[in-house]
């Protein structure tokens, strides 16, 4: 059983910066893809974006859906527990609750939330001036 829990959400300006993390209850992350979903009210959960594990062919890449590519990147400490979810450039659509997932070596689509099997509690953020 992996345990995730996110933090860093709050409320930003349009055009600020968050930096959101998901800590989780494991010795690495090596093993497993990460993923970033998120859900704004009245709207179904979209993955974002998904972290490969680093033992898989695609080693370490990462993955984003459209309407974030350019302003998140999503890495990982050198510890490999902990993934970041670094968010710039935020707009008011981006308001949402993200949450993290984990999967054991993935080998489906990495934005489909089916594939996770382990999720955080989530984390509000909100862009708004």
């Amino acid at each position: 059983q992996v345990q995730l829990v996110e933090s860093g959400g709050g409320l930003v300006q349009p055009g600020g910066s968050l930096r959101l993390s998901c800590a989780a209850s494991v010795d690495t992350l090596d093993y497993y893809a990460v993923g970033w979903f998120r859900q704004a009210p009245g709207k179904e959960r979209e993955g974002i974006s998904c972290l490969i594990n680093s033992d898989s062919s695609t080693d370490g890449s990462t993955y984003y859906t459209d309407s974030v590519k350019g302003r998140f990147t999503n890495s990982r400490d050198n510890a490999k527990t902990t993934v970041y979810l670094q968010m710039n450039s935020l707009k008011p659509e981006d308001t949402a609750v993200y949450f993290c997932a984990a999967r054991w070596r993935l080998m489906g689509p990495p934005l489909s939330e089916n594939e996770y099997d382990y999720w955080g509690q989530g984390t509000q953020v909100t862009v708004s001036s």
